[in-house]
Formats: structure tokens, C-alpha cells, sequence
């Protein structure tokens, strides 16, 4: 094997591992790709989801469900809308027979739901499957082998022709135990098939569709499993294609994928393999599974809900899926888990604070140009894919602060939590306050914490110059203002009188009397939920400090942020 010298610039050399003792995928299955329509093709329309939670998840958890926990994570399945749901292996454990012995008997399937079990190739265990699902008014019964040639050869022992005649055994024996008084349909599983030969699997696939006597109304599934990933989510989607193209009674066939995640692309498989044909998608809430699990349903679903496709699956409360399915697994579901995740809407990064606090003005903006609610404008956010609010998530955690946040962040904060909205030439001067605070404590700081910094850093309430008591008088000739005061400043008390076009201006010309030259450089006045708040931006003996004030009048607010802000300089 030739390897191809690297460029200059990749500095990269030879690493320690042994890589040859691995084969690549062409070199252990043919793939035929004569034709591919799947890059050019659009998903409008969900395909069937099918989790498989209380199977296959539940074999890869180290304390399987029991019955209580089974039966809360079903009605969770129910209640989001899935209609075809894999309920158990009865076979393998008296625990997963006797919860679907639950189902059949409890009156817990909705009369659109869809249960399926699942059975190995064997005459006994098929017997026992039955058993379990009696009396349901129907049901899906999930036939599988492993086909593979390293499977045939080290797991079963049997060749291409054994395994046909196992399967076909097993498929005859379930087509006479079925109760013809029940809506029984049959699924079939080339378990490991991205590894088979495509055209032994062809052969197994339609000698069922034959044997079951497949129709429209009584479709059989066949299910192709990516058991352990093997290529490239594009190599997958050539064999659905394959099998897309060339399956006998297609209109009888519902052809359905099953992704694994040992690649770290079981999504990009499954979606890949609906372009390519599928029309059902076996997961599991949150990819759990075996190894590195199975292909998440929440993502794939949500991904589509992005594209502007109806997931058909109820995700308006992502937090309490989440929340049911950590408790049945006991597994967490990651802080950074797309879409789910307590941090996947959150911006610590000040450029992507400053981003999505633009795009929601500007969405608020838009939906009252529209003269519609925020909830139905048309969603385009930077850094957020869809609306939090859709899945019952607030915008309180969107933007969170620590040392890596911004000026943009900060300010939207405030204003979201407390009302509080620093004008923009302010915010680099909060921004330093913060990042030396969270510099100092090493850890995020939440929104209460960041408004007390804010007015312990900027709401001077004593300091050198102090307002013992003062009022303002309105010039009615002249249209001016006088603004009469007592004034501390240090330890000389007095009285002054000062005038100006406006309070603020009034009030600086007192201070000059009193010997405190001040300049106002910016200034400006807010509403408030329970009065004003004022900014003032001031110069006092070559120091210019922001100051801020906050009271039930506006007049005494920006009387305040002048106050502040003069105390700031000079201390």
C-alpha cells in the first residue's frame, strides 16, 4: 500500500498505532452504486419512528428496566405520538414477558399504537413470543438472525444456505402460530447487514415477502440494521438504495433502518438512509444503546423540525422526556446533548451572546411588523437552530456569564431579568467590572449576582458628595430650571442654588457652587417596571466614571446616575 507524502504545510508524521490490522470496508463487503438518487433527494415527510427503548435500549443498561419503569417510559412514548413501539424480547427473561403479558392484558395500548416483539430464529422461542402478545388486537412480531459472513462463519457455523433454511423455518412456524383473529404483521432482521453480501440478503428478503404472502394492507418490514457501523454514512445509504431499487412487491414492503452509533454518525446514517429509500427508522430516545448506542430518535426528529418537516412526535416539553428517560435508563442524557441538553441553547461566548441578543430584538421586532405573536413569526436567530420556547424552554438560560461573556450578554441579561438596560457606551465598562469578578471567582455568574454587580458597582449610594435633601423649581418665564440642595461634600456642609436648561444641567451648576466641576458627557433615562432608571457618563477632575440611579421618579433617578457617577470619579 502506498501512502501519499503529505504537504508541507501538515506537519503530521507516522503515528505509533497499528492501523494495518484493520480492513476497510470495501475490502470486507461489496457495495453495488450503479445509480444513486439519494444525493439529490428531499425528505418532506417523516418516516415511521419506531423506538426500541424497552428492548434493545433496555439490554445495554446495567440494571434493566422492571415493570413500573417499562410501563412510565411506554405511556412517555404513547403521549408523544409514536404508533409503532418495540415493547420487548419475551423470550429472553421472564421480565420482558411478563410486561408485555402487562400490555395484552391491561388495557395500556392505545388503540392506535402498534406493540412489537421481538424473537430469535427458533421454533421454542417463537412459541413463547406468541404466548406473550395473546389477546392483543395486534401486534408486530420481530424475526432476526445475523447474516454477515464473520458472523455465519465464528458466531452461527452455518453457511449461506443454512441460514436461509433456519430463516425460513422460523418464518413458516410464525405464519402458523399467528391468530388470523388478530392483526399480525411480520418484520424481518438481516442482523449485521451493512456487512452481508447485498445479494443474499435480496434473496432472504423477498423469500419472506413470499412466504408471509405480503399485500399493501398487510406489509411486511424489512429492517437493515447498520449493527456495528462499519463506513461512512453515505457507503449505508448505497446499500438501503440497493435494496430500495431491487426489493420484489415493493409497494408490500415497509423498508426500515436501524442504525448503531459506533462511527459517531448513527444520524447521519439514518438520514442519509431515508434520502435513500427508507420509510421507518428503529432508535431509542437520546441514543441509547449498546456499545455507543443506537441512533437518536430526538435528534433525527428535531433535525427535520429545524428543516421546516413535522417531526409527528410531541417534543413541546423536552424537559420532562428527558427527565422520564434519565430515570428509567438511570443514565444521564449530556449537558451538551443536541436539541435536549441543559446547555445546547446556552451562549457563554460574549460574539455569540451578542449575536442571538440581536436576533431575538430583531425577531420581537418582525413579529409586531408581521401582527403576529413571537411564538408564529417565521424563526431566524443566529447560534440558535430552532426557538427554545418550542420545547418548553425558556430564554433564561440562553445567555449565562463567566469569564469567556461579553458586553452584549451582560446587557441582555439585565434587561430580560431586571428590567435594567445599560446604554451601549456603557457596556464596555460593566463588561471589565464582570470579567474582573469572574476572573476572581473562576465560575459563572447568574443573573442575580450580575445585578447586584451592578449596582454595587455603579448605584453609589455615600461616598464624598452627598444630597442631604434638594428640589427643583420650573422657571415658567424663562423656561429653565433652578435646582436648590443641601450639599456634603467632605466634611463642609452648605446650601446651593444652581440653573440650567434642564434638571440634570441645574443640578451640575449646584455642584460647581460647592467646588465640584463636573462635566456630563452621556446621559440617558429609562421606564421601569416600578419607576426610572437613569444612566450618567460624568467627568470630574480628569476622571470620567459611569454612574446609574434607580427610583420610583425619574427625576430623582437621573439626579442619582449624576450623583453616582461624580462619587465614582472622585473616589
Amino acid at each position: 500500500m502506498t501512502t501519499t507524502p503529505a504537504p508541507v504545510w501538515n506537519p503530521q508524521r507516522p503515528g505509533p498505532m497499528p492501523f494495518h490490522r484493520y480492513r476497510p470496508f470495501q475490502d470486507r463487503v461489496h457495495v453495488p452504486a450503479d445509480a444513486r438518487d439519494w444525493p439529490a433527494a428531499r425528505v418532506e415527510r417523516a418516516p415511521l419512528w419506531v423506538p426500541v427503548d424497552l428492548r434493545d435500549g433496555n439490554q445495554a443498561l446495567a440494571e434493566p428496566m422492571d415493570t413500573p419503569r417499562k410501563r412510565r417510559f411506554f405511556d412517555l412514548l404513547t403521549g408523544m405520538g409514536f404508533k409503532e413501539i418495540e415493547v420487548g424480547y419475551p423470550s429472553a427473561s421472564r421480565t420482558d414477558f411478563d410486561f408485555v403479558r402487562h400490555l395484552a392484558t391491561g388495557g395500556a395500548v392505545p388503540d392506535d399504537v402498534t406493540p412489537v416483539v421481538f424473537t430469535p430464529a427458533r421454533r421454542d422461542l417463537i412459541d413463547r413470543t406468541f404466548e406473550a402478545i395473546e389477546g392483543m388486537p395486534r401486534a408486530v412480531v420481530h424475526l432476526y438472525i445475523a447474516t454477515s459472513p464473520v458472523w455465519r462463519d465464528v458466531v452461527l457455523g452455518r453457511d449461506r444456505a443454512e441460514v436461509w433454511r433456519t430463516v425460513r423455518e422460523a418464518a413458516e412456524h410464525m405464519a402458523r402460530r399467528a391468530d388470523k383473529a388478530s392483526y399480525v404483521r411480520f418484520q424481518f432482521s438481516p442482523e449485521t447487514y451493512n456487512l452481508t453480501e447485498p445479494d443474499f440478503v435480496l434473496d432472504l428478503c423477498d423469500g419472506l415477502t413470499e412466504l408471509w404472502d405480503a399485500s399493501p394492507d398487510r406489509p411486511v418490514t424489512h429492517n437493515l440494521p447498520a449493527t456495528v457501523e462499519i463506513a461512512t454514512p453515505n457507503v449505508y445509504a448505497d446499500q438501503i438504495e440497493y435494496m430500495h431499487r431491487n426489493l420484489s412487491r415493493r409497494d408490500s414492503v415497509i423498508l426500515s433502518v436501524h442504525p448503531h452509533n459506533d462511527r459517531g454518525t448513527g444520524v447521519a446514517c439514518a438520514e442519509l438512509a431515508v434520502l435513500a429509500g427508507a420509510q421507518r427508522v428503529e432508535g431509542c430516545l437520546f441514543g441509547n444503546g449498546e456499545r455507543t448506542g443506537n441512533v437518536d430518535l430526538v435528534t433525527l426528529a428535531l433535525n427535520l423540525y429545524a428543516q421546516g418537516v413535522d417531526p409527528m412526535i410531541d417534543f413541546r416539553d423536552i424537559d420532562t422526556v428527558r427527565e422520564t428517560v434519565e430515570h428509567c435508563n438511570r443514565l444521564p442524557v449530556h449537558p451538551r446533548h443536541p436539541y435536549a441538553g441543559d446547555l445546547v441553547h446556552t451562549a457563554f461566548s460574549g460574539t455569540h451572546q451578542d449575536a442571538i441578543s440581536k436576533g431575538l430584538a430583531r425577531h420581537a421586532e418582525q413579529a409586531r411588523e408581521l401582527g403576529v405573536p413571537e411564538r408564529q413569526a417565521p424563526w431566524s436567530v443566529p447560534y440558535l437552530p430552532i426557538d427554545p420556547a418550542d420545547v418548553g424552554r425558556s430564554y433564561e438560560a440562553v445567555i449565562r456569564v463567566n469569564s469567556q461573556s461579553g458586553k452584549g450578554g451582560m446587557a441582555y441579561l439585565l434587561r430580560t431579568h431586571h428590567g435594567v438596560g445599560i446604554p451601549a457606551r456603557m457596556r464596555p465598562d460593566f463588561s471589565r467590572a464582570v470579567q474582573e469578578a469572574t476572573d476572581d471567582s473562576g465560575r459563572e455568574m447568574a443573573a442575580k449576582e450580575l445585578y447586584e454587580l451592578f449596582r454595587a458597582t455603579y448605584v453609589v449610594e455615600d461616598g464624598e458628595v452627598a444630597l442631604d435633601a434638594w428640589s427643583v423649581h420650573r422657571d415658567e418665564a424663562g423656561g429653565g430650571h433652578r435646582f436648590v440642595c443641601t450639599l456634603r461634600t467632605g466634611e463642609r456642609t452648605g446650601d446651593y442654588e444652581g440653573t440650567g436648561s434642564g434638571p440634570v444641567s441645574a443640578f451640575v451648576d449646584a455642584l460647581a457652587g460647592a467646588g465640584v466641576d463636573v462635566q456630563v458627557l452621556d446621559f440617558c433615562e429609562q421606564a421601569a417596571d416600578d419607576g426610572a432608571n437613569a444612566f450618567a457618563e460624568c467627568r470630574v477632575r480628569g476622571t470620567t466614571c459611569w454612574g446609574a440611579g434607580q427610583d420610583s421618579s425619574a427625576l430623582a433617578a437621573s439626579v442619582r446616575a449624576v450623583l453616582s457617577a461624580v462619587n465614582r470619579a472622585l473616589r
